[in-house]
């Protein structure tokens, strides 16, 4: 749909305003609200946005440690420029039309995560390939609203529900009316999810989005989060997409489904065709750049310092360098079962994941497993991977993965040196100011028995 086409839409219903919004490098969702006259003198042109939303953390305190911007450029405006290929209206918010944007063409904001993941999509397509993905979530769900929990110093949070219920046809009784919102409204608001339920552990909900090409796939991924946030604060319930926060009950995952297919999307390049060989060269290759990248690449994939306490052994969640069939022990799983569903389900991916960044940093790596011809030298695992003491392990913390990363030749070439410096540099920001807080572990542990 074209920019006349849009606007006559929006003219014919009466709006007079549209919102749009920007991701920044956390996967938050930074918007504003124009009048509608605003945004068709800008719709093909480009709208200022201010720098800021990448010179400052998720609690927009500003970095000190950063060269794209800070005091030291001014925080200038920069050309956000609206993606109409995004337009859907918000049906929980009076139908106000939405569109996301990003910083594609615009020198000096390397940090743009949707501009990051078109360069690698269009280095995808180069080659021939339409990468199609899908993400699913996990999160937690809270009665109360974000005064009642912060005025609490979020302790003694309530869960939705009680008890280990995965699977369950009971809990999602109790909040009827919110669990079937969350399908219909996010149908809706063009965000298809194939599959909605519970999981083992109070209060927790699993849905997987609707695959597509994986601009689209992304964009909803990201959307998803914000959506089901602004869907419970209508039900009186806060959603929480934080990887681990309890340390007796199961992480949240945010697992990530990908596959190559040819131009126009009729055949799947994953899949062999032959009964006899369960995945194409292609697919191999592909799958031994993510194994090869995943070390150096982690704190893309488990971006918090959060992130880690999911990733244990025995916790659902990956810890070392591996991948099997149809395992879920293991970093990669991999499902060939028919043409049309034969793909790699990357599972160290926690729900707290910018989708942005995820995306483009499994597809990044499969590509350049395919652009180095690389083997799959690793074997596949069979059985319990966390019992493997000869694996490799991942890093253990948010410290020594962005390390890896800022320091891998690899990282700075598949994604380029701006990007990674900036990207560590938050990483090593966040890491400087959890180790200055005084936790209630610390408290409980030293306060009176040292």
């Amino acid at each position: 749909m074209g920019k006349h086409e849009i606007v006559s839409k929006l003219e014919e219903a009466g709006h007079k305003k549209i919102k749009f919004a920007v991701c920044d490098i956390d996967g938050i969702l930074r918007s504003k609200t124009l009048l509608l006259d605003k945004f068709v003198e800008i719709s093909e042109k480009s709208v200022g946005f201010c720098d800021v939303v990448f010179g400052w953390d998720g609690n927009d305190a500003c970095y000190d440690n950063v060269e794209m911007t800070g005091w030291h450029s001014g925080y200038p405006d920069k050309k956000a420029h609206i993606d109409l290929t995004t337009f859907r209206n918000v049906p929980w918010d009076n139908n106000i039309p939405y569109f996301l944007g990003d910083f594609e063409n615009e020198e000096g904001v390397p940090a743009c995560p949707r501009s990051l993941l078109k360069k690698i999509r269009k280095q995808a397509t180069e080659m021939g390939y339409q990468a199609v993905f899908a993400q699913e979530f996990e999160w937690f769900n809270f009665i109360g609203t974000p005064n009642e929990l912060s005025a609490n110093g979020y302790q003694n949070l309530q869960p939705l529900s009680p008890g280990m219920f995965g699977y369950s046809q009971l809990r999602p009784t109790l909040n009827q009316d919110y669990y079937n919102d969350l399908f219909d409204l996010l149908y809706q608001f063009n965000i298809p999810i194939e599959s909605l339920h519970t999981e083992t552990g109070p209060g927790v909900y699993e849905s997987a989005i609707r695959y597509d090409e994986i601009l689209a796939a992304a964009d909803k991924a990201t959307l998803f989060k914000t959506a089901v946030k602004e869907i419970a604060y209508k039900h009186g319930i806060v959603a929480s997409f934080m990887a681990k926060w309890n340390e007796a009950l199961p992480g949240c995952s945010g697992h990530i489904h990908q596959s190559l297919w040819n131009d126009d999307h009729s055949k799947n390049l994953f899949f062999s065709g032959n009964s006899d060989k369960s995945m194409s060269p292609l697919m191999e290759s592909y799958l031994a750049g993510i194994l090869t990248c995943l070390p150096i690449l982690l704190s893309l994939y488990a971006p918090t310092i959060n992130s880690y306490k999911r990733l244990r052994d025995g916790a659902w969640a990956p810890t070392t360098v591996s991948w099997g069939y149809d395992n879920r022990t293991t970093a990669v799983r991999v499902l060939n079962g028919d043409e049309k569903s034969t793909r790699l389900e990357m599972r160290v991916a926690g729900s707290d994941t910018n989708p942005y960044l995820a995306m483009a940093a499994s597809l990044a790596s499969g590509l350049y497993g395919i652009k180095n011809n690389l083997k799959l030298d690793l074997p596949a695992t069979i059985g319990n991977a966390y019992a493997k003491k000869d694996a490799l392990k991942l890093p253990t913390n948010l410290w020594e993965a962005t390390q890896q990363m800022a320091q891998s030749e690899i990282a700075n070439e598949i994604l380029g040196e701006a990007f990674v410096q900036h990207f560590a540099r938050t990483r090593e920001w966040e890491w400087r100011e959890f180790n200055k807080t005084v936790t209630n572990w610390e408290l409980k542990r030293y306060f009176e028995i040292i």
